[in-house]
């Protein structure tokens, strides 16, 4: 993996105000993003996934969104608190996304050509007939057929598959450092979420991309992941290599997501859930998050919040204390998720 640093996000705090008080929906949030190589956010609904990456660009409305800490660098760059103008030369020229939703982020009332083309219009100065050239081009790279044709159609007219392709396209058309896919294969059937994974990984080998890649699929996340951070209750709780987070797991709420994957193994028919609900971050507990529905709950766990223990994989548990008393019926506890 790359040592070279693109992003660095540091103890970003982001909240929302609400008729019932203030959401604390991202808290203290740290993570480095490596040249030429893909970092999963993974967790369920809620956690806080999109909200961060959503907060680098600039995408949450404020009001009543507020970022209340923390700092964001694209190559020593900051990017929180900038204004829109600032903003727009960094989102679309060199970081891209591609949202979760193709259909609502494509405008209906525009051709898939004339959208791809504003972009570099835009930001890459291009004549509309250059524009128009590069368009082909890229949509022969993310594999849409007869692109001569279907670049003077709408969104209606593509299926699923082909209009996450387009999006892709847009996303990579000024050849940006970074790329955002919050969620790229959700709506999309299994052979085509292989596709547009195969698509991503082909594109970030041929171009150096960097990836931030949201999502609650732990099938994608060994696929495509370097690097790994597990995410609940607007808190990063683990991150690691893909090899830690899968195979040394160092808190229990991403052994809990192991244990709730279906196995190809005959004899796992039922799917272990984690019981209980995430806590509400109106007023986030005292201590641990995971407080309320971990099996190796101690009295420490309720009234002190654990810091990350750890240096490359890193935990925010206080099992991870070397004078935690579970510490050995935990790893038996992995031991036997592994198995």
């Amino acid at each position: 993996m790359s040592s070279e640093i693109i992003l660095e996000v540091t103890n970003l705090a982001v909240e929302f105000a609400t008729y019932g008080g203030s959401v604390q929906a991202v808290r203290d949030v740290s993570f480095n993003l490596h040249k030429g190589t893909t970092l999963a956010i993974v967790g369920e609904s809620g956690c806080g996934k999109s909200v961060t990456v959503q907060t680098l660009l600039g995408l949450i409305p404020m009001p009543p969104g507020r970022i209340t800490a923390g700092s964001a660098r694209l190559r020593g760059a900051e990017l929180l608190g900038l204004s829109a103008d600032r903003l727009n030369h960094y989102r679309g020229k060199r970081i891209g996304m591609i949202f979760q939703d193709a259909m609502s982020a494509m405008n209906p009332t525009m051709t898939i050509g004339d959208q791809i083309a504003e972009t570099l219009i835009v930001h890459m100065g291009m004549s509309a007939a250059a524009a128009r050239q590069e368009v082909i081009t890229l949509l022969t790279q993310v594999q849409i057929p007869e692109p001569e044709r279907r670049l003077r159609q709408y969104p209606f007219e593509f299926s699923g598959g082909m209009l996450q392709r387009a999006m892709i396209a847009l996303s990579i058309a000024c050849q940006p450092e970074v790329l955002i896919a919050d969620e790229p294969t959700t709506a999309l059937d299994v052979t085509i979420q292989a596709q547009i994974l195969q698509l991503l990984e082909s594109l970030q080998q041929s171009r150096g991309l960097s990836i931030i890649l949201i999502t609650h699929d732990l099938g994608v996340v060994a696929r495509m992941a370097h690097e790994v951070a597990v995410m609940y209750a607007g808190q990063i709780v683990e991150q690691g290599s893909v090899d830690d987070i899968f195979y040394r797991s160092a808190h229990p709420y991403t052994v809990g997501l192991k244990a709730a994957m279906p196995g190809r193994s005959a004899h796992k028919s039922v799917l272990q859930e984690i019981p209980g609900s995430p806590p509400d971050l109106f007023a986030p507990p005292a201590g641990c998050g995971f407080n309320a529905r971990c099996p190796h709950v101690m009295q420490l766990c309720t009234s002190q919040a654990p810091p990350l223990f750890g240096t490359s994989h890193q935990a925010r548990c206080w099992l991870q204390h070397a004078a935690a008393p579970a510490q050995a019926l935990y790893q038996q506890l992995i031991a036997s998720v592994r198995s």
